[in-house]
């Protein structure tokens, strides 16, 4: 069966009745539609990425349960993931979907997509976007790696700073740790949660709930083909992302593209929107132009 695009546009146009998890950002006539997973802060932040991927499909961004405030947002991606497609399967009847998830938005969109494929539906491209697990669940040499990646660049920052910003620059990264680690226990109902401005504290309990799951949610073995795009500055993240998530799908191909971690899908957003338009395109042509990335010594554990 095809989606009623026009009856699926009219969904998004009329005023819902009761929350949606899906925000259309670029109307389209063709089949599937493409789906753009949120990341920690909840809201839909692809909009102009979006609007640059040169498609005849329509993409709609995903935002997490509890941004309007009227509902307790999801604290685990695989609450997450089943929200959003029990939602989904009254949008769209055809089978083939197009998921797309940048930075923890990946997290998402890769359950998404083994929750489709577990119930024999067909994942027509999975896209992941500079995204990793929690440094927990990745390999000791890996988190060590990432903890000295990290300190040499908080070093490298410090040093080019006068003393005062220095320290500045210091105190917030300790304030910030602190409210990550905050973020592990619910805020919700607190003084300072009761303090804020409705809007604001709505957005707070996303995000602590969002990095809850991030901190939870050990990726499981994903039987089908996921595209990574990495980038080629690596700021805070391992360098060779096949070493994570090859031993955790049964194909996976890395292309790697100029900017940063934050502004690959902010300012130097045009080379990954052509990149993402490129793969839709290979999907009506029906056959991918990039090569499968393999490494030696790493097998396929279908049991993580």
């Amino acid at each position: 069966m095809r989606i009623d695009l026009p009856e699926f546009r009219a969904t998004f146009m009329s005023v819902p009745l009761r929350f949606s998890p899906f925000v259309q950002i670029k109307t389209g006539d063709e089949q599937p539609p493409i789906f753009i997973a949120h990341g920690l802060s909840g809201t839909v932040q692809a909009s102009e990425l979006a609007k640059h991927i040169q498609t005849g499909h329509p993409i709609c961004g995903i935002q997490a349960k509890g941004i309007d405030g009227t509902e307790a947002p999801f604290n685990r991606v695989e609450d997450m993931a089943k929200f959003y497609l029990d939602e989904l399967k009254e949008l769209q009847t055809c089978d083939g979907y197009i998921l797309i998830g940048y930075s923890f938005g990946g997290l998402v969109a890769l359950e998404m997509a083994r929750w489709l494929l577990a119930e024999g539906k067909h994942v027509a491209l999975l896209v992941l976007i500079d995204a990793f697990p929690h440094p927990r669940f990745m390999p000791a040499p890996w988190r060590l790696r990432l903890f000295l990646r990290r300190m040499w660049i908080h070093g490298r920052n410090m040093r080019k700073l006068p003393i005062a910003a220095a320290t500045s620059y210091f105190v917030s990264g300790i304030k910030r740790k602190l409210h990550l680690a905050r973020a592990l226990n619910d805020t919700e109902g607190t003084p300072e949660m009761l303090s804020l401005p409705p809007e604001e504290a709505a957005l707070r309990w996303v995000n602590e709930r969002a990095y809850q799951a991030f901190a939870s949610y050990r990726p499981k073995f994903y039987p089908g083909k996921m595209k990574f795009v990495a980038t080629a500055t690596q700021t805070f993240f391992p360098g060779d992302p096949a070493t994570i998530w090859a031993p955790l799908a049964e194909e996976i191909e890395v292309e790697v593209i100029p900017g940063n971690h934050l502004n690959i899908v902010t300012t130097e957003f045009k080379v990954l929107a052509a990149l993402l338009t490129r793969y839709v395109e290979e999907l009506a042509m029906g056959r991918g132009r990039g090569k499968s990335v393999e490494r030696a010594g790493l097998g396929t554990d279908r049991n993580n």
